[in-house]
């Protein structure tokens, strides 16, 4: 796994004199020193020191690395005056990212150049360019899961990345699908070339067909000389999510461009050839979609040679609390709180609901009870209301055909779901209801709320 990060760090800089890979606690696990002069690495006999043993000048909040771990965030172009342990006094311009596993910092990688003083102003500019700045991807590490059916997802993506073959990612909207589609790119031939996303129902057709195509200058009124999607998206990836959404007549020009491996501008005369891998998504089943005319069955086949089918929230409960557990670390650091859980009572809750929004609506969920709390573990008061009016909503309406004790089940656990919503309190709950607190735990096992 090292070699990978490695590889990703050789790759955005022109010039590294040396690397540091450390542990998640700051302990040097990996150290290597370009030398210039015989173009060999040599060992820096650093590796099990902790990173300011290597440089006491430094403290955990002046140590990049130390401040990478512990918020996740990557620094670029740190200048740095910094003395070893040898007593030797650096200039460094320093690069540090964080290593993630499973949305967990196990680590942080650090590329450094050397310096004398004056080289060292000059360097960002000069010596330690970056090739191209780029947005970071999602990798197969981000899929955070234990789930038997996404374990096997991520074992197909690993599989398809390789390939050059189209992609169809099915799932409800919120499942993350962009995710996979990322992750696809990142563990490709082309995770060097670029990787652009469209939203095919977030814009009208008319304007989508000139996002993708590109336009020439006079084609419409203040048209102008302008490439599109395919070909900015040129030996990497595009990905064309909720494709059920895109007007039929467009889906023959994709279908099109796909087939003869390129595009004619709004306007054009000529062609343009284009090599992109299309990876594309719907939020229906898409033989439903194509029953109903809203999406061409020959561009099905065309885009679905590999077909990922994602699960809903509901169908990967064991899920949810390492979901909830990714947010809580992800919000703590955004909004600087320090909630360290949730409470039993709302990870039973979170257990038994369905998620119709999916992993979305969790992480809704989790930053409005960030908003809401009060200590530092969420407690049901700190949900938002709309978690119960969903879940009163389901439950079962009166049946003649049901017994008297079946009926008067559901008419009480609709009393308990209702009592606490309105007070989000086990005590005031019991209270409200006339019955002690024991009672009231104990009809929630019953229910399974």
């Amino acid at each position: 796994m090292l070699n990978s990060y490695l590889d990703s760090v050789l790759g955005l800089y022109e010039r590294t004199d040396a690397i540091i890979i450390t542990d998640c606690k700051g302990f040097i696990e990996y150290s290597i020193m370009f030398s210039n002069e015989v173009n060999n690495l040599k060992s820096a006999h650093v590796t099990g020191m902790h990173i300011l043993e290597n440089y006491p000048s430094l403290t955990e909040e002046t140590s990049s690395i130390m401040r990478v771990l512990k918020n996740g965030q990557e620094i670029l172009d740190e200048r740095q005056m910094v003395t070893n342990y040898r007593g030797e006094q650096l200039y460094l311009v320093n690069s540090t990212f964080p290593i993630k596993v499973n949305g967990e910092i196990i680590g942080a990688i650090e590329a450094s150049v050397y310096g004398d003083k004056t080289l060292l102003e000059r360097m960002p500019d000069r010596s330690l360019q970056r090739k191209r700045p780029r947005k970071r991807l999602y990798t197969l590490d981000d899929i955070i899961t234990k789930s038997p059916k996404m374990l096997d997802i991520k074992e197909k993506i690993r599989r398809v990345a390789v390939n050059p073959s189209s992609v169809l990612i099915v799932g409800e909207t919120g499942t993350g699908k962009e995710l996979v589609a990322q992750s696809i790119h990142s563990h490709s031939n082309r995770s060097d070339g670029p990787f652009l996303s469209q939203n095919c129902a977030a814009i009208p057709s008319t304007l989508l067909e000139s996002i993708l195509f590109g336009t020439t200058r006079g084609s419409y009124t203040q048209a102008e000389d302008r490439p599109g999607l395919f070909e900015l998206a040129n030996h990497g990836t595009l990905f064309l999510d909720e494709l059920n959404s895109m007007d039929i007549a467009l889906q023959s020009k994709i279908l099109k461009a796909l087939e003869d491996k390129e595009i004619r501008r709004l306007g054009a005369a000529a062609s343009t050839p284009v090599d992109v891998r299309v990876i594309s998504a719907v939020n229906e089943d898409p033989f439903t979609c194509i029953a109903e005319g809203r999406l061409r069955e020959d561009l099905y086949y065309r885009l679905g040679v590999v077909q990922l089918r994602l699960p809903p929230l509901r169908e990967r409960p064991e899920d949810i609390p390492l979901l909830t557990e990714h947010f809580i670390r992800r919000l703590n650091q955004k909004m600087h709180h320090q909630i360290i859980g949730v409470s039993t009572m709302v990870m039973d809750l979170f257990a038994h609901y369905g998620w119709p929004g999916n992993i979305r609506e969790l992480q809704n969920v989790m930053e409005s009870c960030f908003n809401t709390a009060e200590s530092e573990t969420v407690t049901i008061r700190d949900l938002p209301e709309f978690l119960f009016r969903r879940r009163l909503e389901k439950q079962p309406r009166f049946d003649s055909g049901r017994t008297l004790p079946q009926q008067m089940a559901d008419f009480e656990k609709q009393l308990i779901g209702q009592a606490i919503s309105e007070t989000r309190n086990l005590m005031d709950a019991a209270r409200l209801l006339g019955i002690s607190r024991q009672s009231l735990q104990y009809k929630l096992q019953k229910y399974q709320f």
